[in-house]
């Protein structure tokens, strides 16, 4: 639980760390925080491949900031994180049970075949999610400001996840309703 809090706040405030840090503290130490990311994620390490890349690829971005002391990798984080979430969601659509189906599952019912295709067409959803909110991180840290970049990654883009979530609960309780599920 106490690490589950950690990885919340660092993936929560790393992008107002990297703006705020810009211009008083080199990249190269910045690179810590991605380093922190990464430990923090250590657990899930052993339990998933998607979560083995991410890690690999945030070292690699890590790295490449202390090599080169840019921030430019610092900024593609949050693109990493996006790329990462669609490979396994989008992954999960070639297997028997998509993700949405697998995280319902974690309470132990089980669902009719109307139900796991509607659990399935939520999953499509969410990866079409992060194609573009991956996509407009990239073009944010590539030719926005850092505050700019860091409302986007850090504010808009947790908006944006909070909406999502938020409609599909709706048209999930009409759904219900509709199919007596």
């Amino acid at each position: 639980m106490p690490m589950t809090v950690l990885t919340v706040a660092v993936t929560l405030l790393y992008p107002l760390a990297i703006w705020f840090g810009h211009g008083q503290v080199e990249p190269r130490w910045l690179a810590g925080l991605l380093l922190l990311a990464v430990a923090t994620r250590l657990p899930a390490l052993k339990l998933s491949s998607v979560a083995r890349w991410s890690a690999a690829g945030a070292l690699v971005l890590m790295a490449c900031a202390v090599w080169s002391n840019l921030l430019l990798p610092l900024k593609l984080y949050p693109v990493l994180v996006n790329a990462a979430l669609l490979a396994g969601f989008g992954y999960s659509l070639a297997t028997p049970m998509s993700a949405v189906e697998r995280m319902a599952r974690l309470r132990g019912e089980d669902f009719p075949p109307v139900a796991q295709a509607y659990m399935r067409t939520v999953t499509q959803v969410w990866c079409g999610f992060f194609v573009i909110n991956g996509l407009i991180a990239f073009a944010t840290a590539l030719w926005m400001s850092e505050a700019v970049w860091s409302l986007y990654t850090g504010v808009i883009s947790y908006g944006l996840m909070a909406l999502l979530f938020g409609g599909e609960y709706l048209v999930r309780l009409r759904f219900k309703r509709l199919h007596h599920v």
